[in-house]
C-alpha cells in the first residue's frame, strides 16, 4: 500500500462497496490548520484515531504541544519497533491479563503477536515504527510533580515581551486569564469585574509588565501587602481594599507557597512553547503534559498559563498556509464550555480564530459534544465523529456540522449525515471536512503505539527515567535575553535587566550615611528630571534586610529616599543587508558616579518599560540625597551623553543565526529553538509548493494517460467480443460445411464462405491481440511515470524533510550614526533606607532599591 505520501496522513480505509474498491484515508495534513474536533462515547475508537493523527504528524516532522488529562496520550512512547513480548511486558494491563485467565509473560505474548498481526493489516511494520522513534522527540511534563520531566511557572509570570501601544487589549486578557486562574488555585472564585482580589492583582500585573518587570509569587505578595499602585478607579488604594482584607488574600498565596507540595511547580523546565517544540538535537517534539494527578483548579491553572504562552508565542510567528505545529487536547469537558466563562475559554477561542494564519492546527477531544462552546466548534474545519451515546449528542452534532459547512459556504444533507452517523460502529468515524466534497466514512487503521489504556503517574516515571529539563534549551533562553544591550548592560551592573535593580551598597554606621533633605536640591534648569517608579514596599526592604545580615539584626524603621542617578534613553539600530534584518533594541539606563565622581555606563542598570509613562512626582514623605557636583552641570550631563554614545557604538551587538542549508536568517531575539522550529516551517512549506507542483505537473499527464488507459481497456474488451463472436461464427460455418459434405450437398459458395469467415476471425483475433499490446504499453507507460513521481516525492523527501540544522553565528554592530541618545537626563531613584540594630547594639543602615 502507497500510504507515505508527504504532507498527507494514513488514517484508515474506506470501507468497499459494490461501486467503489476499498480506498485509503489520506488526509492533508494542511487542513489541520482550520482546526478539528473529534467527537465519540468511550470505546468508540476515538484515542486510536487520534493516537493515529499524532503518530503521522511526527513522522510528518510536525510537532505538537499536547494536553492529556486522563493518561491516554501518553501510551504514544509506548513504541516497540522489534514487537517483542519482552517488549510489551513491562505495560500490560495486568487486570486484562487475568480477565483472559493468562499470566502477564503470555498476555504480553499475545498483545506483541496481536500488534504485529494488526500492523501487517493495514501494511505497516517495526521499520515504520523505528522512523517514528527516530523522527521525533517524545516527552512527558509532569506540573506540580517530579515523575515526569517537571515544569516550573515561575516564567508564566514574566512580562511579555510584547508592545503595549499595539497589543494591550491581548495583553489584559492574558492578565485576565492568568489572575483568574491564579485566584481559583487558592479557592478564590473572582470575577474580573466585580471581585476587589482579581482587580487589585490586574492593576498590580500591568503596573509590572507595562514597566518591563517580572513578577514571582514572592514579590506578587509583598506587593498586595504594599500596593505600588495608589489609585483604583477613584478610590484610594486603602478606601477600595483596606490594609487589613490584604493581609488575608497575601496570607493566602503565602500559604501556597509555604506548602511543600507547590516547591515542584517552581522547578524543571521553563514554560517556553519554542522547547516544547523542538527538542535540543534539533528534532521536533511531541510534548505531551499529564495532568491526571492535579485537582480541577490546579489543572484549571496550568492548562489556561500554557495556553496563555501558546499565544504570545504564536503572535511572534510569522503566518504560513503550511502545518506548523500542533495543539492537542484530550477530552476537553470543563476548558471549553458553552455557558461558563472559566479562564481557560478565551484562550481557546482566541487560538481557534486566529492560530489558522500562523499554521497552528489546534485539536480537541470530547465524548459529549455539549461539553464544546459552540462558537469554537462552528470553526472547526474538519470533524471526525464516532458512536455516539444519546440521540441528543446526535442532534447537538448535526446543529454543528450544519453551522460549520454554512461558515464555510458547504452544503450538508443532514439527512445523509444522520443516516451514517447512526450507522457507525467501533472504530468507524465520518470525517467531515470543509475541504473536501462530501463527507466519508472510514476505519481506522492500526495504532503503531501499543494502547494499553492510561498510565500511572509511576508508569510515566519509569518511562521518564533519567530525563530532566533541556539544559541547552535553558540556556538559550538566557542567552537570548542576555544577547540585548540592555541586558549586557544590567549584566555588567551584576543586576538582572528584568527586576530593574542596582547593586545593593554595604550596611554603613548611621553616623556615616549622607544626610537626606525633605525637597529634592535646586539643580540648573536645562537639566530634565525623570522620577524612577516605586516597585517595592517597606515591608519586602526589611525582609532584604534580614536575608543580608541574618535574622539576629532588629530592623527599626523605614524611610524613603531618593538618591540621583544619570538616565540616559533611546536606541540602537542594527541593519543587515544580506538577510534583511533591521531591529531597534530601545535603552533606558541609570548610571550612579563612582568614587571618583565619573559616570560609569558600563556598570548602569536597564530599566524596564518606558521612561514616558514614569511618575511626574515623588512618593508623598520621601527624601532626597544631594547631588554630587559632576552631574549637576548641563555640560556634565552633555558629556555623559556623549560618552554614552560612544560606549554604546563599541559594545553593542546582536547575534543572528544563519542556516546555510535553507538560507535563512534568525530575527533578532529569535531563541535558537525557536529558530530551528522555523526553519523546519520553512523547509515544510518548500517540500509543500514543491508537491503541490509535482502534483500539477503529474496530475494533468496521469489524467491523460488513465482516460487513455480507460479508452484502451474498452478497446481491448470491444476487440475480444468481436474475434471470440467471429470464432464462433467460424467454427459454425465449418461445421455446415463439413456436415454439407457429408451429406452430398457440397457447395462452393459454402466454401467461399467458410474461409471469408476464417480470414475476418484471424483479422479480428489480430485488432484484440493489437488492442492488447497497446493497452500494455499504456499500461507500462504509466507504471514508468507513477515511478518517475515517486523518485521525483523521495528526491524532495531527502532534499527537505533531512535538511540539516547546523547553524553559523553572525555577529551584527551598529554603526555610529545607528546610536540614538534621544534623553540625558536626571533620575531620582527611589530607595528604602533601613535602620537596624546588631547583635553588638551598633545601629546601621542599609540602602535596599524600590525599584
Amino acid at each position: 500500500m502507497d500510504f507515505e505520501k508527504l504532507g498527507a496522513f494514513y488514517l484508515g480505509k474506506e470501507p468497499e462497496t459494490d461501486e467503489e474498491p476499498e480506498r485509503l484515508v489520506m488526509y492533508d495534513a494542511r487542513d489541520l490548520t482550520t482546526h478539528a474536533v473529534c467527537i465519540g462515547m468511550t470505546g468508540s475508537g476515538k484515542t486510536g484515531l487520534c493516537v493515529d493523527l499524532l503518530e503521522e504528524a511526527a513522522l510528518d516532522r510536525v510537532p505538537a504541544i499536547i494536553i492529556d488529562p486522563k493518561g491516554d496520550i501518553t501510551n504514544l512512547l509506548l513504541s516497540f519497533p522489534d514487537l517483542r513480548p519482552e517488549d510489551f511486558r513491562p505495560w500490560v494491563n495486568a487486570d486484562d491479563a487475568r480477565r483472559k485467565g493468562l499470566d502477564l509473560d503470555a498476555f504480553a505474548a499475545g498483545q506483541a503477536q496481536l500488534w504485529r498481526k494488526g500492523l501487517a493489516s493495514w501494511g505497516q511494520d517495526g521499520e515504520r515504527i523505528r522512523a517514528l522513534r527516530e523522527t521525533t522527540d517524545f516527552s512527558i511534563y509532569t506540573p506540580g510533580s517530579d515523575a515526569g520531566i517537571p515544569v516550573s511557572m515561575l516564567s508564566s509570570f514574566a512580562a511579555p515581551r510584547t508592545d503595549w501601544s499595539t497589543e494591550a487589549e491581548y495583553l489584559r486578557e492574558r492578565i485576565e486569564g492568568t489572575v483568574t486562574g491564579l485566584l481559583g488555585l487558592i479557592g478564590v472564585k473572582a470575577d474580573p469585574v466585580q471581585s476587589r482580589e482579581h482587580i487589585l492583582l490586574s492593576n498590580l500585573f500591568e503596573h509590572f509588565w507595562r514597566a518591563g518587570c517580572d513578577l514571582d509569587i514572592t514579590s506578587l505578595i509583598l506587593s498586595i501587602q504594599e500596593p505600588p499602585v495608589r489609585q483604583l478607579g477613584v478610590f484610594d488604594v486603602d478606601t477600595f481594599f483596606p490594609a487589613k482584607d490584604r493581609i488575608g488574600l497575601a496570607m493566602k498565596l503565602n500559604n501556597l507557597i509555604a506548602s511543600p507540595g507547590f516547591q515542584s511547580w517552581l522547578q524543571g523546565q521553563p514554560l517556553d512553547i519554542g522547547a516544547f517544540l523542538t527538542a535540543p538535537d534539533g528534532r521536533p517534539r511531541h510534548s505531551i503534559f499529564y495532568i491526571a494527578h492535579l485537582s480541577e483548579a490546579e489543572r484549571m491553572f496550568f492548562v489556561t498559563m500554557l495556553l496563555n504562552q501558546v499565544v504570545t508565542w504564536l503572535r511572534a510567528q510569522p503566518g504560513t498556509t503550511s502545518l506548523r505545529a500542533l495543539l492537542y487536547m484530550d477530552e476537553v469537558f470543563g476548558f471549553l464550555p458553552p455557558v461558563a466563562e472559566p479562564p481557560s475559554k478565551k484562550p481557546f477561542l482566541t487560538l481557534f480564530k486566529q492560530a489558522r494564519a500562523y499554521g497552528l492546527g489546534v485539536v480537541l477531544t470530547t465524548q459529549n459534544p455539549v461539553d464544546l462552546d459552540y462558537k469554537a466548534i462552528t470553526n472547526a474545519g474538519t470533524w471526525f465523529i464516532g458512536r455516539l451515546q444519546t440521540e441528543r449528542d446526535k442532534m447537538r452534532v448535526l446543529e454543528g456540522l450544519e453551522a460549520a459547512s454554512a461558515e464555510s459556504g458547504q452544503s450538508l444533507s443532514r439527512k445523509q449525515a444522520d443516516r451514517l452517523i447512526s450507522g457507525l460502529g467501533k472504530r468507524v468515524f465520518l470525517l467531515h471536512n470543509v475541504h473536501e466534497e462530501a463527507p466519508i466514512t472510514f476505519k481506522t487503521r492500526w495504532a503503531m503505539s501499543y494502547l494499553r489504556g492510561p498510565l500511572t503517574r509511576g508508569q510515566v516515571g519509569e518511562l521518564m527515567e533519567g530525563r530532566g529539563p533541556d539544559p541547552v534549551a535553558t540556556r538559550d533562553a538566557a542567552a537570548a535575553t542576555a544577547d540585548s544591550p540592555a541586558a549586557r548592560a544590567a549584566g555588567a551592573a551584576g543586576t538582572s535587566p528584568t527586576s530593574a535593580g542596582t547593586r545593593i551598597s554595604e550596611a554603613t554606621p548611621a553616623s556615616r550615611q549622607t544626610v537626606a533633605a525633605a525637597a529634592p536640591p535646586a539643580l540648573d534648569p536645562e537639566i530634565e528630571q525623570f522620577f524612577v517608579p516605586l516597585l517595592q514596599g517597606p515591608t519586602a526592604a526589611a525582609l532584604e534586610v534580614e536575608n543580608r545580615h541574618g535574622p539576629s539584626v532588629k530592623v527599626g524603621g523605614t524611610e524613603l529616599v531618593y538618591q540621583p542617578r544619570l538616565l540616559g534613553a533611546g536606541r540602537v539600530h542594527f541593519l543587515h543587508r544580506k538577510s534583511g534584518t533591521e531591529a531597534a533594541e530601545e535603552f533606558a539606563l541609570l548610571a550612579g558616579p563612582d568614587e571618583r565622581g565619573a559616570v560609569r555606563w558600563d556598570e548602569a542598570a536597564q530599566m524596564g518599560g518606558s521612561v514616558d509613562e514614569w511618575p511626574s512626582g515623588p512618593e508623598d514623605s520621601s527624601q532626597f540625597a544631594s547631588i554630587p557636583a559632576d552631574i549637576n552641570d548641563v555640560r556634565d550631563v552633555r558629556r555623559a551623553a556623549k560618552d554614552l554614545s560612544d560606549y554604546l557604538y563599541r559594545s553593542q551587538s546582536i547575534t543572528l543565526y544563519h542556516s546555510p542549508d535553507v538560507d535563512e536568517f534568525s530575527t533578532p531575539g529569535e531563541s535558537v529553538e525557536d529558530f530551528r522550529l522555523r526553519l523546519r516551517q520553512v523547509a515544510r512549506e518548500k517540500r509543500d509548493a514543491a508537491v503541490d507542483k509535482l502534483e500539477d505537473k503529474y496530475g494533468k499527464r496521469m489524467a491523460r494517460l488513465e482516460e487513455r488507459v480507460r479508452k484502451a481497456q474498452s478497446t481491448v474488451s470491444k476487440h475480444e467480443a468481436d474475434a471470440e463472436a467471429r470464432k464462433r461464427e467460424t467454427l459454425v460455418s465449418v461445421g455446415e460445411s463439413v456436415l454439407g459434405m457429408f451429406l452430398g450437398r457440397r457447395s462452393t459458395r459454402a466454401v467461399s464462405s467458410t474461409l471469408r469467415k476464417q480470414r475476418m476471425s484471424s483479422s479480428a483475433k489480430m485488432r484484440a491481440e493489437q488492442a492488447e499490446e497497446n493497452l500494455a504499453a499504456l499500461q507500462q507507460e504509466m507504471a514508468e511515470l507513477e515511478e518517475e513521481l515517486r523518485a521525483e516525492t523521495a528526491d524532495i523527501t531527502d532534499r527537505w524533510d533531512h535538511t540539516s540544522l547546523e547553524l553559523a553565528e553572525v555577529k551584527v554592530t551598529p554603526r555610529r550614526a545607528d546610536v540614538d541618545v534621544a534623553t540625558t537626563a536626571l533620575a531620582w531613584a527611589p530607595l528604602w533606607r533601613v535602620t537596624f540594630d546588631t547583635p553588638g547594639g551598633e545601629t546601621s543602615r542599609d540602602d535596599v532599591p524600590a525599584y
